[in-house]
């Protein structure tokens, strides 16, 4: 398969508010797809800040395959569904429940809520996970709407608990306590 190069990056064409999906079709940039790929592509950006601070290879190489996978998901919802074959599978979803399932056995179990905190890095994968969050939120809002493939919905889902998990594993290499939401300072 040949790349296609970007030769420029100003086409003028979004100058009045709207955009091209895949296949060409112009949509309103506020649209809901827009909305929920533009979460996604959010996302990604938030793991590749993530990235640039981790210093784990086994983590990085993880989360080099997300932003893989994450592209391909805002690629999917910059289609209308009847314009492609599904690209995300349930492999990808495997994938991420194994991962979890790994990084678990290395922690205590917790029996209270923590707080969003740590290490810089730490701290930073749980910024991503809200991302992640609201990404899934605005997919499921454009679901209603629209046809969307329910993996998408459900990789999200997934990669969500993987980052809070990968964020208590990133904070225990690091020797950051984590810290207990203390419900009696109300």
């Amino acid at each position: 398969m040949s790349k296609k190069r970007i030769t420029r990056v100003y086409t003028k064409t979004g100058d009045d508010g709207n955009t091209s999906l895949v296949f060409g079709q112009r949509i309103s940039k506020a649209s809901k797809r827009v909305i929920a790929y533009g979460d996604v592509d959010e996302l990604n950006s938030v793991i590749g800040i993530v990235r640039s601070k981790n210093s784990d290879k086994q983590i990085d190489e993880l989360l080099t395959t997300i932003q893989n996978d994450l592209f391909i998901i805002g690629a999917d919802l910059a289609s209308v569904e009847s314009d492609k074959s599904l690209r995300l599978n349930k492999k990808r979803v495997t994938f991420l429940e194994k991962q979890i399932d790994s990084y678990l056995e290395r922690l205590e179990p917790l029996k209270e809520f923590i707080l969003p905190s740590g290490s810089e890095t730490g701290s930073l994968i749980h910024l991503g996970r809200t991302v992640a969050r609201r990404a899934e939120r605005n997919v499921v809002a454009l679901m209603e709407t629209e046809d969307v493939s329910k993996l998408v919905l459900i990789y999200l889902n997934r990669l969500s608990d993987l980052l809070f998990v990968l964020s208590r594993i990133v904070n225990k290499n690091t020797n950051e306590p984590e810290t207990l939401v203390d419900f009696k300072k109300q």
